[in-house]
């Protein structure tokens, strides 16, 4: 690593410059948007699977409560939908519907779709390269947090 490269330096760019791109997306608003609670919730049962909303509670770090007024917000819509645990008929555990699945796909393409347009009207091909070649960096990076 050369001498001459402040890692500390880099590290606040980067914290600041990305955290300002995850605020612009989030302020996309797109039609029947979720609050960012119902969204978090939602997008963990996506990426993590079925679970008991005292489990989801606990792995979004709020009270049972929120996260139970959050999931009969999305049951409400049709979003989530509750089945008996596999494993222990006395639990009811969550997943997302095909609505709900449906409600993050277009909200995911909404702002893929902003990032895209921003990125084709102010960036020349070198700069569209470095940013590619970034991507997966910038990923690693946020694994190893």
């Amino acid at each position: 690593m050369p001498q001459e490269l402040d890692i500390e330096r880099l590290a606040g760019a980067l914290r600041v410059s990305v955290g300002l791109l995850v605020r612009r997306l989030r302020q996309i608003r797109i039609e029947g948007e979720l609050t960012l609670p119902e969204t978090s919730a939602l997008a963990r049962l996506d990426r993590d699977g079925p679970t008991t909303a005292a489990e989801l509670a606990r792995i979004e770090q709020i009270s049972p409560q929120s996260m139970g007024a959050t999931l009969g917000a999305l049951e409400a819509r049709g979003l989530v939908g509750r089945s008996p645990d596999p494993h222990d008929g006395r639990r009811v555990v969550l997943s997302p519907t095909e609505a709900g699945l449906e409600v993050l796909r277009n909200r995911r393409n909404a702002r893929t779709e902003h990032l895209a347009q921003a990125l084709s009207v102010d960036f020349t091909g070198a700069e569209l390269q470095q940013l590619a070649a970034a991507a997966p960096l910038i990923e690693r990076l946020a694994a190893n947090i």
